[in-house]
């Protein structure tokens, strides 16, 4: 009783003392954002209009949506591990267009975004969200802007070097709830994001949606790891034409493509004007199946995308390449004749069939693929040690 009277004395002499002045008032949270729970961790959520540190020697519950506000920041230090309240979809980090995040790990101390679960599994939360103004092909161009799946943020623009930030050795674990039938949270969602965002070693590990999906941009990626996605590894679409360097894929016994890649979105439109589609560099890139005689594809290409693959090391799969389209508004085998979808030194490992063609467009292996047979894909025992998982 002697306690709350004195906290009940301190805040009327707190508010009397700045009630008639000029200064900012203090917002004091008892609860919820910035709060603690019974653990002692510090809970995040909601949205933040100032920047957000979250340090290194503390402990961090994600217990709702958090938001990043245009002009703040989030800076997460080395070695922070954030536990999200295992609440599937609605549980998420979200950096919205104008803001970034700092979140600089090492690989003997990398930055974990995880399940809070005591037996954590797929789909517990949802996943890291990055929006930013690089170009798009759902919407018309300029400044135009579309809506994530996810948070209904916006996203895109004009500007192909946005920064929205570092993020360097960060592992997501236990992402991909789902939300309804059509939208599902990745573990990394990059919205528009551009070139001059770094992202450098990062993983997605267990996830129930797709491990990294690129809606548009032109953001480069480095070292990535993604390890049992339940749904398409890597996934681009909606006019994607940054580069992927040096990336490892392992698939789970629940799984769909190594590769799942799209020229636009089929369910928006390609909207560009003038139109252009999907065309990421993909270099040293290793995909490891569950064997020949399992009902499955590595890289799925549709839609009308482009792309140049090179030092690619594809092993256990039904399917190498399926490339998916037509000769009209999914032209995907034109840009095999084009040389604007071309992959070189692959090596092809326990593959049934090496180049799938449902595209209305003739056209032989040779056109699209040259192998070889002292191709490495990338180099993951070097690069992958210490911080990721298996």
């Amino acid at each position: 009783m002697k306690k709350q009277f004195l906290i009940l004395s301190l805040i009327t002499l707190f508010f009397a003392s700045c009630g008639s002045d000029d200064t900012q008032d203090i917002v004091i949270n008892i609860d919820g954002s910035g709060g603690n729970n019974n653990n002692g961790a510090q809970r995040i959520s909601g949205t933040y209009t100032t920047d957000l540190t979250l340090q290194a020697n503390k402990e961090y519950l994600l217990n709702g949506s958090l938001i990043m506000a245009a002009g703040t920041t989030l800076t997460i230090q080395q070695g922070v591990t954030v536990k999200a309240l295992a609440a599937g979809s609605d549980v998420y980090i979200a950096i919205s267009q104008g803001a970034k995040i700092d979140a600089q790990g090492t690989s003997s101390s990398p930055i974990v975004f995880t399940s809070n679960a005591s037996t954590p599994k797929a789909g517990d939360w949802g996943g890291l969200i990055i929006l930013g103004k690089a170009p798009i092909n759902s919407v018309s161009g300029g400044t135009a802007t579309s809506t994530s799946e996810i948070a209904s943020l916006p996203y895109g623009g004009n500007i192909a070097n946005d920064n929205s930030g570092t993020l360097k050795y960060v592992r997501v674990e236990y992402s991909g709830g789902s939300a309804d039938g059509q939208s599902e949270n990745n573990g990394f969602s990059f919205y528009g994001v551009g070139n001059g965002t770094t992202v450098e070693y990062i993983q997605m590990f267990e996830g129930k949606d797709d491990g990294i999906e690129f809606f548009g941009g032109t953001v480069n990626v480095s070292y990535v790891s993604v390890v049992n996605a339940q749904d398409d590894s890597i996934d681009w679409t909606e006019g994607y034409t940054g580069t992927i360097k040096d990336a490892y894929v392992k698939h789970g016994a629940d799984h769909d493509k190594g590769i799942e890649a799209d020229g636009y979105n089929t369910d928006i439109g390609n909207n560009s004007n003038p139109i252009f589609f999907s065309k990421p560099t993909v270099t040293n890139l290793t995909i490891i199946g569950l064997g020949s005689n399992s009902d499955n594809e590595a890289v799925r290409l549709r839609a009308g995308t482009q792309g140049i693959f090179d030092n690619i090391l594809i092993k256990g799969f039904k399917e190498g390449f399926d490339i998916d389209g037509n000769n009209t508004a999914n032209p995907t085998a034109t840009g095999v004749l084009s040389d604007d979808l071309q992959a070189t030194n692959v090596k092809l490992d326990d593959v049934t069939t090496k180049v799938k063609k449902e595209s209305g467009v003739s056209y032989t292996d040779a056109d699209f693929l040259t192998e070889n047979a002292n191709a490495t894909g990338t180099e993951y025992a070097t690069w992958g040690a210490n911080w990721t998982r298996q």
